[in-house]
């Protein structure tokens, strides 16, 4: 299999050629969560504070396992689609867990990337200091890979907002290599910022891929923004309401961003900020309603000390598998 990469997943395919931009277009429904999910973050609270939990978790690999934006990108993906697909039991604080080192480990392996079980779940404890510091054996996490790979119909080869990036960049028309690059990755910085948010998971990659690169031409070059604009709107793939509606939601997103940034500049403290107060920001439901409890951990000796929990009850088919047939034991 040819290593994975976001910005080109139909890698049979030579080039950028027209049937390929098609294909694009007609499947990345097939990758993106239910839309019951979104509604459901919308009246959740228990499912707002889960995937804000699980961001956290996996962008903390960033820290603990070296892990590059993309491949957290690709984890974010699976866990959002397997949670838009399988119920979740509450009352059960290791399946997040369990559920983000799979998501990771798969992203990895599709990434070619190397990535240890054991030395992110024991920095990770390390560093969130809390008393659920469950440790889970490989055949625990394999079993856990088979069950999103089945919700997922394994479909790994994600089509995100990052697979239109050169399409849309196409259409701009931009003769100067060094501001095509600077306008793709400041689309990029924003496409990941993205991902925090709720109310942009109702929106097909494609409107997301074609709204970050919008909003960066917006910021770096406001002279030819009419004409961009223009050329994206009248794209046939396109729903010009969809992408508007999306832009303007990326916008209050940055600008709320950078009021953030110049708060954090006033007030900061010589402590470091850490993914779970960035996450506080921004995988709020709104207002942060009722989560920011869950972030909360107090340390103490006692709960410094590692628990190994082992897992039990497992199914031999990962075909009827159910996240509630995972227990852990006392």
């Amino acid at each position: 299999m040819d290593k994975f990469d976001l910005e080109d997943p139909l890698t049979s395919l030579d080039g950028h050629q027209s049937d390929t931009i098609s294909a694009l277009f007609s499947s990345e429904s097939d990758h993106m969560p239910s839309y019951n999910y979104f509604q459901c973050l919308k009246t959740s609270d228990f499912y707002v504070s889960f995937r804000q939990e699980a961001i956290s978790l996996i962008l903390q690999a960033q820290y603990s396992s070296n892990l590059d934006p993309y491949t957290q990108y690709l984890a974010v993906n699976y866990m959002d689609r397997f949670i838009s697909w399988q119920e979740i039991p509450q009352g059960n604080p290791w399946i997040v867990r369990l559920l983000v080192i799979a998501c990771i480990s798969l992203a990895a392996k599709m990434k070619e990337i190397h990535f240890s079980f054991s030395d992110f779940q024991t920095n990770n404890i390390k560093v969130r200091q809390r008393d659920e510091g469950f440790m889970f054996d490989p055949p625990a996490i394999q079993r856990m890979e088979l069950l999103v790979l089945d919700a997922l119909n394994w479909r790994m080869r994600s089509i995100t907002p990052f697979s239109f990036i050169t399409f849309f960049v196409s259409l701009f028309q931009l003769k100067d290599p060094p501001l095509t690059q600077a306008l793709k990755d400041r689309a990029t910085n924003i496409i990941f910022q993205a991902r925090n948010e709720i109310n942009l998971l109702e929106f097909k990659p494609s409107i997301i891929g074609a709204s970050a690169l919008l909003l960066a031409c917006h910021e770096l070059f406001p002279l030819q923004f009419p004409s961009f604009e223009t050329s994206v709107l009248s794209c046939e793939y396109v729903n010009e309401e969809k992408v508007m509606e999306c832009f303007n939601e990326m916008q209050e997103m940055v600008n709320n961003e950078m009021s953030e940034s110049i708060v954090d500049m006033v007030s900061s403290s010589s402590s470091m900020r850490t993914p779970v107060s960035v996450l506080d920001c921004h995988c709020s439901k709104s207002e942060n309603e009722g989560t920011n409890s869950t972030m909360a951990a107090t340390v103490t000796p006692e709960n410094r000390e590692i628990k190994r929990r082992k897992l039990k009850g497992f199914c031999n088919q990962s075909s009827t598998m159910k996240i509630s047939q995972f227990q852990s034991c006392e």
